[in-house]
């Protein structure tokens, strides 16, 4: 196995995100590596309600300071330094695949839910689209709904 020296696990805050992050967490351990934590916030378009827009600034303002304090509790939990978890807006595999590059990683781990058929087809998939066309290694951990 190829020995790693930087490392951005992806997470999406679901109640799956744990799983994910105690791999990243090992392996980082396993291979001294550096470990980067990211999260992806979609951005919020403008809303249209009848005759009126609605400005989605704040709507969006709140995802972001959700995002980050959650981040943080779980940088907390898992021994991750501040200067080390990223949250940013956008399309996830844009902003991944942006950030990998950047900070030269050579390993993303993202969690992977493992749809099939029709539903993968309807909700896309994040690891999916990260693994195509990657120029780093890419590590797809089966989380393990309902845990």
């Amino acid at each position: 196995m190829a020995k790693y020296r930087k490392m951005l696990v992806a997470i999406d805050l679901s109640e799956e995100t744990e799983q994910v992050l105690e791999t990243a967490v090992s392996l980082r351990q396993d291979h001294g590596a550096e470990l980067l934590v990211v999260h992806v916030v979609e951005r919020v378009g403008t809303a249209y309600g009848g005759d009126v827009v609605m400005d989605m600034a704040k709507y969006q303002d709140q995802l972001n300071t959700a995002a980050k304090e959650r981040l943080a509790a779980y940088a907390d939990q898992y021994n991750v330094e501040a200067s080390q978890v990223i949250v940013t807006v956008g399309h996830p595999q844009i902003e991944i695949d942006s950030l990998a590059k950047e900070h030269d990683i050579d390993l993303v781990v993202i969690g992977s839910h493992g749809r099939r058929g029709f539903q993968r087809l309807m909700l896309g998939s994040t690891a999916n689209s990260i693994l195509h066309g990657a120029t780093y290694d890419v590590l797809a951990v089966r989380v393990k709904e309902g845990l």
